[in-house]
């Protein structure tokens, strides 16, 4: 019966298409509606359960000639379209199969261009495709987002540095949540964006299959709108003093892009769910991007790695005099082998930042790749982002000739149509030479895991390293990642783990650095964000005097079969479930605020699973580091009752017996 009322309206929709220049399409199970029109500008509405939730929005495309797309033009013809498939990860983020299921509806124009519309049953994405002959122009491109009533925001806002645009950003701000209505006009954040309305679903706003074009920030309105805003193209650049050059831009055209006539331009994205706790495990994204340009992607080897950038290689209990040199990554070595991690970073340091060729007098390379060889660890390498470009074919043939699979490069912080390219650019020069790559000072992937398996993950968020300078990065910051910057790709945190205090405690203190929050919420963070190279940033000369607890860390999968969000709320806490093959791992975090948590074990199969288990000590809210590490036997029918205190957590590990 379900099937025949969805072809019948599907029937009627397309009835309706021929006669008029209004035009609608639902998701395969009918919560979502689309609804779009053309009078005298092109514009869209989205319904859920028959309540407005997205208010007429335009959306334009508007050439350097004066042209726009939707102004005096017609509707051609419209198309129909059910799909359902299945993707195939190879670096499984979230889950190994994910599920492509949505309508879509395509609209042609008189002028040389169609728009597409998927509708799914837990979003909706629409994009431009043009037709031209010749390479055309982008002045500017129209992205509004209207929404009933008065929302609120977690709106990363860009702060503007004195040296630079406003469109220099690391994309590593804070999500606070706002009233939308106190957004100004000049006021900018970069996406996700996630808004809250007064009643459920929220909606987040940002896009996929970013190429060859520049990322969409969102401006505010001092009202419920949200408009898109796109780097303009940068025409002139000077590079910065000191030990990390990049590129500023000083000056900028007047168009955002000059492109291929022929092309499809990026998905607008709106994330729809109806609780919080469906957002973390949201794939849309992955979904809309083009699918992989590596055939053969099997060389790509997702795993752990330690990083010692943050402590400054402040190692103890040693024999040898610490630094960047030859002894102390011999000891990240022998770490990594005692505790199940995969690789070492080699970070800022080992070369001079301006020539990879140039290696620090203190470090025997030759030596360093023959002791990780001899151990079965992998390194890892950093790099500085416009040092590689410069240097990009001889040094990853260099890497090649180590052994290097794995790179860093940093200090990025643009996505004008430039900087974009350069990131496809760089990542297909590492496949072609089969390295993986990680982007910091970087925006979220969109998608672009997908395309480029290899880009395994990226920065593009305030993680561990602001602990060195700030106190922003708190639990309350910690348990809002998930819903708001995980939405579009894999986060590289880098969780301390050892240094954990209290919101009262925490200082500064340059190589011994703290976190906000207790040991067992940061150990969750290794189950809760996703990210297929997960980086230990701790201290391992700590990690050895707890080898129970390291050997835990250091067990953890990276990428999983099936993600399932238990329980959640936006800003407030998380509880998340991950399965590989068999087994079981889960963690949870909460805010500043005490938190009980009865955990259900009803989604596991039958049988016996042996529980290992981290909680928060019983003094953890005075003393964060105060920890549990208990074994136990458990079963489908059990309930298992956790305490958190003040920026607690806990994690299970459960290996089927």
């Amino acid at each position: 019966m379900k099937k025949l009322l969805l072809a019948a309206i599907f029937v009627s929709l397309l009835i309706s298409a021929r006669c008029t220049d209004t035009l609608s399409v639902c998701s395969p199970n009918g919560n979502i509606c689309v609804k779009i029109w053309l009078q005298k500008n092109l514009a869209y509405s989205v319904y859920h359960k028959g309540n407005l939730i997205v208010a007429p929005s335009l959306m334009d495309l508007l050439l350097a000639n004066g042209k726009s797309f939707s102004v005096n033009n017609s509707i051609k013809s419209t198309s129909f379209k059910k799909e359902a498939q299945q993707i195939i990860s190879p670096v499984p983020e979230k889950r190994k199969i994910i599920r492509d299921v949505y309508n879509e509806l395509s609209i042609q124009f008189k002028q040389p261009y169609k728009v597409l519309f998927r509708v799914y049953d837990d979003g909706v994405a629409y994009r431009f495709i043009t037709q031209f002959k010749d390479s055309i122009t982008i002045e500017n491109e129209v992205a509004e987002f209207h929404f009933p009533g008065s929302p609120a925001a977690f709106f990363p806002g860009i702060h503007k540095r004195d040296d630079a645009d406003i469109f220099h950003t690391s994309f590593e701000e804070q999500y606070p949540l706002r009233k939308l209505d106190s957004i100004a006009p000049d006021e900018m954040a970069y996406t996700p964006v996630l808004l809250v309305p007064a009643t459920n679903p929220k909606i987040a706003i940002t896009e996929s299959d970013l190429d060859d074009y520049p990322g969409m920030f969102l401006n505010g309105s001092n009202g419920a709108i949200l408009k898109g805003v796109f780097a303009k193209y940068p025409l002139e650049e000077k590079l910065t003093e000191g030990g990390y050059p990049q590129a500023l831009v000083t000056k900028r055209a007047d168009y955002i892009a000059k492109t291929k006539g022929s092309r499809s331009f990026p998905w607008r994205v709106l994330i729809i769910a109806e609780e919080d706790k469906q957002l973390p495990s949201n794939d849309i994204v992955y979904r809309l991007g083009s699918p992989s340009r590596i055939e053969d992607a099997s060389w790509i080897k997702p795993g752990k790695s330690t990083d010692e950038w943050t402590i400054n290689i402040n190692l103890f209990n040693v024999n040898f005099k610490t630094g960047i040199n030859t002894a102390s990554y011999k000891y990240y070595i022998d770490f990594a082998k005692r505790f199940g991690f995969t690789r070492i970073m080699m970070d800022a340091g080992w070369s001079d930042n301006l020539d990879l060729f140039k290696t620090n007098p203190d470090i025997n390379m030759d030596s360093i790749i023959q002791y990780a060889h001899e151990k079965g660890i992998k390194i890892n390498m950093w790099t500085l982002a416009y040092t590689l470009d410069r240097q990009l074919d001889s040094a990853l043939d260099r890497f090649n000739k180590w052994g290097v699979d794995f790179i860093m490069t940093d200090f990025i912080d643009r996505d004008d149509q430039k900087t974009v390219n350069f990131y496809a650019r760089i990542a297909k020069a590492c496949a072609d030479h089969k390295i993986m790559i990680m982007y910091h000072g970087a925006y979220p992937q969109k998608g672009f895991n997908r395309t480029y398996p290899n880009n395994i993950t990226r920065e593009g968020v305030q993680g561990s390293e602001y602990n060195m300078w700030s106190n922003k990065t708190t639990p309350p910051h910690d348990v809002t990642l998930p819903y708001t910057r995980m939405l579009a790709g894999s986060l590289d945190y880098e969780p301390l783990v050892f240094n954990n205090t209290t919101q009262k405690q925490f200082r500064n203190i340059e190589g011994m650095v703290m976190t906000q929050g207790t040991r067992s919420h940061q150990l969750a963070m290794f189950a809760v964000y996703d990210n297929p190279m997960q980086i230990f940033g701790g201290n391992p000369s700590q990690a050895w005097l707890e080898p129970a607890f390291t050997e835990l860390m250091g067990s953890l999968p990276t990428t999983w079969d099936e993600t399932n969000i238990i329980d959640g709320k936006a800003g407030e806490y998380i509880v998340t479930a991950r399965q590989k093959g068999s087994d079981w791992y889960i963690g949870a975090m909460t805010d500043w605020s005490a938190r009980d948590i009865d955990l259900k074990f009803d989604f596991l199969a039958e049988g016996n699973y042996k529980a290992t288990i981290c909680k928060d000590g019983v003094n953890a809210e005075r003393y964060a580091a105060d920890y549990i590490l208990a074994d136990e036997v458990v079963k489908k029918k059990d309930t298992m009752h956790f305490h958190l205190a003040p920026g607690g957590g806990f994690f299970v590990r459960l290996l089927k017996q």
